[in-house]
C-alpha cells in the first residue's frame, strides 16, 4: 500500500453531536468496553478488562499529567487575550520549567492575536498569602506559535504554582463547553504523575484503583512511560492525502528498565492509548538507527514522520531494543529522552505493540488512521458496532480493547 497517497476522506464516518460525550460517566470503570478479538466483536464493561486481556500481558501506561495551560490576560482596553502554553522554550526541560522562579518562556498559541500589539500584558496572581504581578511579553513567531516571555515579581513562587493558581485546564475544543472544576479531576488519569500535557491520554481515563488492583492480582505486569501530549493531537488533516499533512512532534521519556521489560515480554505488549503506541513504536526506530549508525556523533533522539515508510526497517525487535539498552548502559542513562513525529497509518507494520486499549476517535483524524492500521483496515465494522450499540465517543467516551 502506498501510505503517503491515502485519502483522508476514506476515513470519514458520521458522528452525531449527541454521541460525543460532553462529560464522563460518574464511575470511570462502569464505561462500556468494545472487545475486538480476531475479528469478533462483543460489548463488555471496562471493569471486565482484567479477564479480557491475554494472559501474561505487559500493560504500558502513559503517566503524563495535564497542565492548566490556558492563561487569560485582560488589556486596559478590555480586550481579552488567551495565551495557550504549548511547549517549554526556556528552560526546555519540563521538570526544570515547572520549578522555574522569576521567569521562563514558552511557545504559545495566542488567542485574539490582533489585539496584542506588542505591549507587556499583566495580571495579578495570588499564591497562598502572596500577591504579585505576572507579566507576559510576546516575541518572535515560530510556525503557528509565538515565543512568550513570562516574568513575575515574587521569586519564591514557581511557575507550577502560578499555573495552579490562574491556569485553566484545556479540555478538547469539540466538547464545546467551558472547563469546569470537575474536569481538574476527571480529565486526569488516576496514575498521572509528570506534568506537561495539554491533552489527556484518554484511554487511561477509564482506569480506577480497583481495576489496577485487579490487574495486579491477576499477575499482569505494568510499566509506565511519559509522552507529553501536544495540542497537535487535535489538529485536523486538511490535505486531501496524508502526504501533505505535517505531524506534530511530541516529547517522551522511557526508563531503561521499561525497555528491558519490553524485550522480556516481546509478543505480549498492551499499549494503553495511542500515545503509548506512538512512544513504543518509536523506540523500535531509535534502536534501529543506533544499529545503522556509523559515526561517533551523539544520536539524534528524534523519529521523523516518514521513517517507517522510507527506510528498510528489518531489524529484529529484540536487536533494536537491546541496542537502546546497551547504549544507555554504556552512557549511564537511566531514562531515555527523545521526541517523535511518527505517523502510523494503513500500510504500517506494528513492531512492538500487540494489543491496544483506546477510545473512539474523530472522523478523518490521524488517530483513526492508527487504529485502522492496527486492525488491518477493519475499523468500519468496529465503529459501526459502537455507533449502533450506543457507545459514547471521543475523550470522555467509552473505550475498546483491540486484539487483532
Amino acid at each position: 500500500m502506498d501510505t503517503k497517497n491515502i485519502r483522508i476522506n476514506d476515513y470519514d464516518y458520521s458522528l452525531p453531536d449527541e454521541r460525543i460525550a460532553k462529560f464522563p460517566i460518574q464511575k470511570r470503570d462502569e464505561s462500556k468496553l468494545l472487545v475486538y478479538r480476531h475479528g469478533e466483536i462483543e460489548e463488555r464493561r471496562f471493569l471486565d478488562l482484567p479477564v479480557m486481556l491475554p494472559k501474561e500481558s505487559l500493560l504500558v501506561f502513559n503517566n503524563t499529567k495535564v497542565i492548566q495551560a490556558r492563561l487569560h490576560f485582560k488589556k486596559n482596553t478590555g480586550a481579552l487575550i488567551e495565551v495557550f502554553l504549548l511547549e517549554p522554550a526556556a528552560p526546555k526541560e519540563y521538570e526544570q520549567m515547572f520549578v522555574s522562579k522569576g521567569n521562563c518562556a514558552w511557545f504559545c498559541i495566542v488567542g485574539n492575536l490582533k489585539k496584542w500589539k506588542g505591549e507587556t500584558l499583566q495580571q495579578t496572581v495570588t499564591v497562598g498569602n502572596k500577591r504579585f504581578l505576572l507579566m507576559a511579553k510576546r516575541k518572535e513567531q515560530y510556525h503557528t506559535s509565538h515565543w512568550v516571555d513570562f516574568e513575575w515579581e515574587d521569586h519564591t513562587v514557581t511557575f507550577a504554582e502560578i499555573l495552579d493558581a490562574i491556569g485553566e485546564l484545556p479540555i478538547p475544543p469539540y466538547l464545546k463547553r467551558a472547563s469546569q472544576e470537575s474536569d481538574k479531576t476527571t480529565y486526569q488519569t488516576v496514575y498521572s504523575k509528570i506534568k506537561g500535557s495539554v491533552a489527556a491520554p484518554t484511554a487511561g481515563l477509564h482506569f480506577t484503583k480497583e481495576v489496577l488492583e485487579h490487574l495486579r492480582q491477576k499477575k499482569f505486569q505494568m510499566e509506565e512511560l511519559t509522552l507529553h501530549v501536544g495540542a497537535g493531537t487535535f489538529k485536523p488533516v486538511k490535505s486531501e492525502t496524508i502526504n501533505d499533512h505535517e505531524m506534530h512532534s511530541e516529547h517522551f521519556a522511557v526508563k531503561r528498565s521499561t525497555i528491558q521489560s519490553l524485550i522480556q515480554k516481546e509478543g505480549a505488549i498492551v499499549a494503553v492509548g495511542t500515545t503509548s503506541v506512538r512512544t513504543l513504536e518509536s523506540l523500535y526506530y531509535l534502536g534501529g538507527m543506533l544499529i545503522d549508525k556509523n559515526d561517533n556523533k551523539e544520536p539524534d533522539w528524534h523519529v521523523p514522520q516518514w521513517i517507517p515508510y522510507e527506510t528498510k526497517c528489518n531489524w529484529p525487535l529484540r536487536d533494536s531494543l537491546s541496542a537502546l539498552v546497551d547504549y544507555m548502559e554504556r552512557h549511564d542513562m537511566d531514562v531515555l529522552h527523545a521526541s517523535t513525529q511518527i505517523i502510523i497509518a494503513p500500510g504500517y507494520k506494528y513492531k512492538v505493540v500487540n494489543n491496544l486499549i483506546t477510545n473512539f476517535h474523530q472522523p478523518k483524524s490521524t488517530l483513526l488512521l492508527l487504529v485502522s492500521a492496527f486492525v488491518n483496515g477493519d475499523w468500519h465494522r468496529i465503529y459501526d458496532f459502537a455507533l449502533s450499540h450506543d457507545f459514547r465517543f471521543l475523550s470522555y467516551g467509552d473505550s475498546s480493547l483491540l486484539i487483532p
